[in-house]
């Protein structure tokens, strides 16, 4: 069975956890897209475990892949590493990069840098780890990939080609070539043919999770262009970012939080500000693993999360932070949009139409019992199980998993999603 994991909403939705619940269930997980901008963070024994380019799955020893639609800045790999190995993970056992990955350059850091601060008011809101300029550099057939770093020569004429044609500098700094050799020596045993790779496990029948980074409503695509990523953080970027045929996905899960969150900049219509912004963002410790940033926090956005479930055709949701509303006398939840004084139920991911709407709310009674770590459905208050069926009956999508809390054990599995673990082959 192959199962891509994917951001339903606008990243940080807690990927992380639920990639780390099913691994054990696969012989194979794939990072698919993205580079160290995104965090998946793991509470396990106690200890909290933030991953940035490494794939969730070698927390639980299965062998894992950096494909080759992500960009890898080698210094933070091996600096990943080399805390996981401090934290009792021995990476290099587990751990496989494409060779068609692209790297990131200092220069793509600093480049990125200074186009942010050149934007001013128009800030799109990266991170700074050069991700986006080494994307450009890969579709400008510039760009220096993995296996590139095994040759000398083949490193010099790329190098040549983009300090001269793209940063417009006669040569690049002093020490990067011999520096990008040390790379490729570090990470030549790791090295692998991405997609024969993946199809090799395919081929032997193993089971195949897709790991996406960032959310749908970032992808460069689909996404709320231009406050997007850099790449197909959708379902819709597996096959070109690992070498699978989309005739080989058999499922696709969908991870959202029981609200919105958003971090950077771009229109975000169910922002809270004041004190429910607030305690939503302390109590769900809103705060971006890669970055620290606080993030911006709203009510669930049921419109966008249905034109996620459209673009990625969701087999289910794994909906986290339940917890986090524990206690509030009502919820509100979007139900559609009013534009240009007409009701719609579609999301417009133009930001020019977006910053326009005006949000139509449906506003359901909340609980006053703890939610915290409770592990199964029955046990939750009625007006919570009320607002699960609410969202289920909106999206027509079963909802898999209901996050409680932050450790790995703080899960209630549902019917349908005890139905969709039986029915993976062991």
């Amino acid at each position: 069975m192959n199962l891509v994991v994917v951001g339903a909403q606008w990243g940080d939705e807690g990927k992380g956890k639920i990639i780390d619940l099913l691994s054990p269930y696969f012989q194979l997980v794939v990072r698919y897209q993205g580079g160290e901008n995104a965090g998946h963070t793991v509470v396990e024994g106690g200890r909290k475990l933030v991953l940035h380019t490494v794939p969730t799955g070698v927390v639980r020893g299965v062998t894992s892949l950096i494909g080759g639609g992500t960009v890898v800045h080698p210094p933070t790999l091996f600096r990943e590493m080399e805390e996981l190995r401090q934290a009792g993970i021995e990476v290099a056992s587990y751990l496989r990069i494409s060779k068609s990955a692209h790297v990131v350059l200092p220069i793509h850091r600093q480049a990125e840098r200074i186009s942010e601060s050149r934007r001013k008011e128009k800030k799109i809101g990266t991170t700074g780890k050069g991700i986006g300029p080494a994307y450009e550099d890969k579709f400008g057939r510039r760009g220096v990939r993995v296996g590139d770093l095994l040759y000398r020569k083949v490193i010099e004429e790329k190098l040549g080609i983009l300090f001269t044609e793209k940063y417009r500098e006669e040569a690049p700094e002093p020490g990067l070539l011999e520096e990008l050799l040390s790379w490729g020596e570090k990470l030549s045993p790791m090295m692998v043919d991405g997609a024969y790779f993946v199809n090799s496990y395919l081929r032997e029948g193993k089971n195949i999770l897709f790991e996406g980074a960032q959310g749908t409503l970032l992808d460069v695509d689909f996404g709320t262009y231009p406050y997007v990523t850099s790449s197909n953080s959708s379902a819709a970027g597996v096959s070109s970012g690992a070498g699978l045929s989309p005739r080989f996905i058999d499922h696709v899960l969908g991870i959202g939080k029981f609200y919105s969150t958003r971090v950077g900049e771009g229109p975000f219509p169910t922002e809270i500000s004041g004190e429910i912004g607030r305690r939503l963002r302390e109590r769900g410790g809103e705060f971006g693993a890669t970055t620290g940033r606080p993030r911006r926090c709203g009510w669930l956005d049921l419109v966008a999360l249905k034109y996620s479930t459209v673009v990625n055709g969701f087999s289910g949701l794994a909906l986290m932070k339940l917890d986090v509303l524990d206690g509030l006398k009502t919820i509100k939840v979007a139900a559609k949009y009013r534009l240009d004084g007409k009701e719609i139920d579609f999301f417009p991911p133009d930001p020019y139409i977006l910053e326009k709407v005006e949000v139509v709310y449906e506003t359901l009674p909340g609980w006053d019992s703890s939610t915290r770590g409770v592990r199964e459905l029955s046990r939750l208050p009625r007006r919570a199980l009320d607002y699960l069926e609410f969202i289920e009956d909106y999206l027509s999508v079963p909802i898999w998993f209901v996050s409680t809390g932050p450790s790995r054990d703080e899960v209630i599995i549902t019917p349908s999603g005890r139905r969709f673990l039986e029915g993976i082959p062991r």
